[in-house]
């Protein structure tokens, strides 16, 4: 037996048990991808439209830090792989640093790994059987990435080069995740870790591309985006991440020959002696569970709110000259284009928020299908109790997220226009959005009680929700679809006067969907 024995029956069992998963996040990306095209040929309909974006992007650090280097922007290519290149690249990092600790960290921690291994496996064949699988996803994101922009009448080469941009920015990060799985034995840990470097890997980027683009050289993003597509394309960047991601690949195994099966090379603290009297509780548990994850979406949110709220000095000049453009902040009647431009802010905001909020409500599959949920449930603690606890932790902190976004964007709004009075105006918009999260965390304990099998089809209603949000005028979709995001209902605020009756509504819906998941839940079998 070699350490690569029963790689291949690994690959057959991760494709067929993730095989949703791959197509889901295949689809996501080839549907932004596709969207994003369309977008920006209805921002920029004429050539003239492309030259004056081009001119006021590559005069604009905060474009530049949002989308990334100025290369090609008078192009219909160039400005697709600027409006879309860091986003999603980012998703696919994303995608790939999940997909890797799910199949390798997460493995160990519950247990499974170690059966796996008790059987003809060798030692390095699971995380070789998890790279594959990553890589095979990481090849056809590329691919539909590039085909879908050649199907948009895009130039082949730069269409090719951008998509394999992709393929090798989620190598990298593949490579990464696997590093942060060897040295932590948590698997929440490791994708913190493996997060934090993307993180990193987006300001380095940012930084550079502001400046002289040294800074860029040493992000993965920077240096994929170094390749040019559709300005002048060069392949030896990309040539370079895969060595990089090679590398890092060499590393884990390294690292993994030198700690036991379960164990991380950075051994965990010991826990004091006795438990913290808030853990006597079911609430004091899902608080201790989520709170990582609260405070990494609350400092997220509020950055990004703040990064959002300091161009807001700029935003007016920026759109001036592009009509197009102007249509689609200005969606409200009537009002500035600067609330407005608050308005779609907020709106982006909230749905990321969103986010959060589906990810606390399905940590109730997570627990029952880890086998947590049954030590919990012998206790004195009832099915409702234990709900309502990690429910709690999805509505108030969905809230809490929504704040630090408003104050983000309202404090870095007040210092660029000395109004301090954005900061209460901005946080209070930014609460109105609160029902319709609250919507889809319905929908996801909906799932979760009386179809749990499909409970992750939750968030399918967020990408629904993204598309129309973001991409719903540019696409000019009918109406009655728009009105169906619970997102459509809430008042453009700032840029409208608040009403009650959509909030009361929309909160109405959600305690029904609620309602009807809790109690699926209580008459059916755990597990």
């Amino acid at each position: 037996m070699t350490d690569l024995t029963g790689t291949w029956a690994l690959v057959r069992a991760i494709l067929r048990r993730d095989r949703f998963r791959i197509v889901l996040w295949t689809a996501a990306l080839a549907g932004l991808v596709v969207l994003t095209a369309a977008s920006v040929k209805g921002l920029f309909p004429t050539q003239a439209d492309l030259d004056e974006a081009a001119a006021q992007e590559a005069g604009s650090p905060a474009s530049i830090v949002f989308n990334g280097p100025v290369q090609g922007l008078d192009t219909l290519g160039g400005q697709v792989a600027f409006q879309l290149g860091s986003f999603g690249l980012v998703v696919v990092g994303l995608m790939s640093l999940l997909m890797t600790t799910r199949n390798t960290r997460a493995e160990e921690e519950s247990g499974r790994l170690e059966l796996v291994r008790a059987t003809v496996v060798g030692r390095h064949a699971p995380s070789t059987a998890a790279l594959l699988v990553v890589g095979l996803m990481n090849v056809l994101v590329g691919a539909v990435v590039a085909l879908g922009l050649i199907g948009y009448d895009l130039p082949t080469t730069g269409s090719v080069v951008f998509g394999a941009s992709f393929t090798v920015l989620g190598l990298m990060f593949a490579g990464v995740a696997l590093v942060a799985a060897q040295i932590t034995e948590n698997n929440r840990v490791a994708g913190g870790i493996s997060g934090a470097v993307l993180g990193l890997a987006f300001t380095l980027r940012a930084a550079g591309d502001v400046g002289d683009g040294t800074l860029s050289w040493f992000s993965p993003i920077g240096l994929v985006q170094k390749a040019r597509p559709y300005a002048g394309e060069r392949w030896w960047p990309l040539l370079l991440g895969l060595a990089l991601a090679g590398g890092l690949v060499v590393v884990a195994g390294v690292l993994a020959a030198h700690r036991d099966i379960g164990a991380g090379l950075v051994p965990s603290r010991p826990g004091p002696p006795e438990a913290d009297r808030l853990l006597s509780g079911p609430f004091g548990l899902a608080l201790r569970l989520q709170r990582g994850s609260l405070l990494a979406w609350a400092t997220g949110v509020f950055l990004l709110g703040a990064a959002y709220g300091s161009v807001a000095n700029d935003i007016e000049e920026y759109v001036r000259d592009n009509q197009q453009l102007q249509d689609w902040i200005a969606r409200t009647g009537g009002a500035s284009l600067l609330d407005s431009y608050y308005a779609t802010t907020l709106l982006t905001l909230s749905l990321i928020v969103a986010g959060f909020g589906l990810q606390a409500a399905l940590r109730l599959r997570g627990e029952e299908t880890a086998d947590r949920l049954e030590p919990v449930l012998a206790t004195p603690v009832s099915r409702w109790r234990w709900m309502a606890s990690h429910l709690t932790m999805s509505v108030a902190g969905s809230m809490a997220v929504l704040a630090a976004g408003g104050l983000g964007t309202g404090l870095m709004v007040a210092l660029v226009t000395d109004d301090i009075g954005q900061v209460p105006r901005l946080l209070a918009a930014s609460l109105a959005y609160a029902p319709a999260v609250w919507v889809l965390v319905g929908i996801a304990v909906t799932l979760y009680g009386l179809a749990p099998r499909i409970a992750l089809a939750a968030w399918a209603t967020l990408a629904f929700c993204f598309v129309v949000g973001m991409l719903g005028p540019l696409l000019d979709l009918p109406a009655w679809l728009v009105d169906v995001s619970p997102f459509q209902r809430i008042p453009e605020v700032p840029a409208a006067d608040l009403r009650l009756a959509p909030l009361v509504v929309l909160t109405a819906i959600a305690a029904g969907l609620t309602w009807a998941g809790v109690a699926g839940f209580r008459h059916r079998d755990v597990g």
